[in-house]
Parts: C-alpha cells; structure tokens; sequence
C-alpha cells in the first residue's frame, strides 16, 4: 500500500508553503488564494495544506524529513537558525534529528541514520 497524500491544517497557507518549499525542496503544484495548496515532492507525494483558525496539533505530532546524510541535516540546521528559526542543534536519538516548528502551527523532524 502506498500513502497517496496528507492534509494539513494551518493557520498561513502562504508561509506554510514558501517554508516547504525553501528547506525542503518541495513545489506548489495548484492552489486556491491563501486558503489551500497543493505542495508535491520529488516522489510525487502530495502534501495538501488548508487554512484553518486556532490549529492545535497533538504535541507528539510532526511530519518528518529524512536526509541522505548527517552533513545534510547539518546544513538544513544552519540555515533554519541563520534564517532566525528557534532549532537546537541536531542529537542521537532515533537517528541523527532535530525538531522545528513551522510557519502555519506544525512541528517538522530532520532527520538521517
């Protein structure tokens, strides 16, 4: 079975998608004013994001982005904190990872092995 796509609720469409878009490589393949977009990845995976008011997401949730390498997870660490993101410096848990909360109310995981 394969996971065709995802909604997510957010509270700014347009900064929930410029984000994907700038540290994850994602495109905006349709959208409706500042109330939805269609995000897609490089495997066609389709990340859908509707506005919503007042979102509240478990604390345990978050979508996950796993890299090819440690040095990755690295730079995207860098660059979310030089970009004024509030992100620890990635640990050893279950993988080499950190957490960032995302424009919009959702929490994203980087992560490598």
């Amino acid at each position: 079975m394969k996971l065709n796509h995802l909604n997510l609720t957010v509270e700014d469409v347009e900064s929930s998608r410029q984000f994907l878009e700038t540290y994850f490589g994602m495109t905006c393949v349709g959208s409706k004013g500042k109330g939805f977009a269609a995000m897609l990845d490089e495997n066609q995976f389709v990340l859908t994001l509707m506005k919503g008011k007042d979102v509240k997401y478990p604390k345990t949730f978050h979508i996950g982005f796993p890299q090819e390498s440690r040095e990755k997870v690295d730079q995207i660490n860098k660059r979310l904190k030089n970009d004024g993101y509030k992100v620890d410096p990635p640990v050893e848990a279950h993988g080499y990872t950190f957490y960032v909360k995302a424009p919009g109310g959702f929490t994203v995981e980087i992560l490598s092995e």
